[in-house]
């Protein structure tokens, strides 16, 4: 079974083809969600890892906390988005 893959900025479910976001000569992103990058570039290049959790924060709670309370989506984002490709420490 393939290993699920994960936009490395947001965490969103590379699920399906049309969720991936594309390079700048118009292939698809191995790495990024259409949302997050298109065209070879960070749609919000001047975002942080707060901003990003921020923003994820707001979605869970508008869609009905599909990651759990608040308090649990935060910590899970605190502990996982660090590790993102995005956001990694080099």
């Amino acid at each position: 079974m393939e290993e699920r893959k994960f936009c490395q900025c947001c965490g969103m479910p590379l699920d399906k083809p049309e969720d991936a976001g594309t390079e700048a000569d118009g292939s698809s992103s191995g790495d990024y969600c259409r949302y997050c990058y298109q065209n070879g570039a960070f749609t919000a290049p001047d975002a942080t890892m707060e901003d990003e959790i921020a923003l994820n924060l707001k979605f869970n709670e508008e869609n009905g906390f599909p990651l759990g309370t608040r308090e649990e989506a935060e910590r899970m984002m605190r502990s996982w988005f660090p590790t993102l490709k995005r956001w990694r420490e080099a």
